[in-house]
């Protein structure tokens, strides 16, 4: 159910695009698209199995990229995310729609500790919205993490995801992205792309190929 359903009140500040935005909770499935093709990304599925999101990048330093676009299913540029050098914490800087030479960044995303890794804490500060931060908890690498506003409310969480004909855990190449209702999907997908940058999968030490993979539309 898109915006036009959801009263003012739900909405948090930031809003990338309208329509993903939902009254209900809605549940994603999102895939590295890395481990099957050429170009290092992700595919971002509904229910239905239907992409809504999708992120491609091509090239030797895939894995360590310094720029990565949202994209909606015709292409078109929801969200930029951009590495800010220097920065002892990994700062990355989000921006609406295409990044332009003189555009300012509408928030930024950083560890909150420059010690470890995995399992660090992740702070995003909003510019120009004072009292509109998240903070993000858990451990991505194991894709079990929970994105917190100011309030300590629960407004999106990434799971491992589980295969719902077999009850088996599938690798972490295939997760969900859970939306709390009135929250951003985009947003939270911007979120995704950056901790898959910070933490990526240097962590991961146990059945990372051992699982069966299904159809991304598979649900939990």
């Amino acid at each position: 159910m898109a915006s036009d359903s959801v009263p003012e009140k739900m909405k948090d500040r930031l809003v990338v695009e309208d329509e993903y935005i939902f009254k209900e909770e809605i549940h994603f499935t999102v895939l590295k698209t890395s481990l099957f093709f050429s170009g290092d990304g992700f595919a971002v599925y509904d229910c239905d199995g239907e992409i809504v999101f999708r992120v491609d990048s091509y090239g030797p330093n895939s894995r360590d990229l310094d720029e990565l676009v949202l994209m909606d299913t015709d292409g078109c540029c929801l969200l930029t995310v951009r590495r800010k050098r220097p920065s002892l914490h990994q700062r990355w800087e989000g921006f609406k729609g295409e990044k332009m030479d003189d555009d300012k960044p509408i928030f930024s995303v950083k560890r909150s500790s420059i010690i470890g890794r995995s399992s660090t804490g992740v702070t995003v500060e909003m510019y120009d919205s004072p009292g509109e931060d998240y903070h993000i908890e858990g451990c991505y690498s194991q894709r079990c993490c929970t994105i917190f506003n100011m309030k300590k409310e629960s407004v999106a969480e990434i799971r491992r995801k589980v295969d719902p004909t077999t009850s088996v855990m599938l690798g972490k190449e295939v997760f969900s992205l859970c939306i709390k209702p009135g929250f951003d999907a985009a947003f939270a997908m911007g979120f995704v792309l950056v901790l898959d940058q910070i933490s990526g999968d240097d962590y991961f030490d146990d059945d990372v190929t051992a699982e069966p993979t299904v159809h991304p539309a598979a649900e939990d």
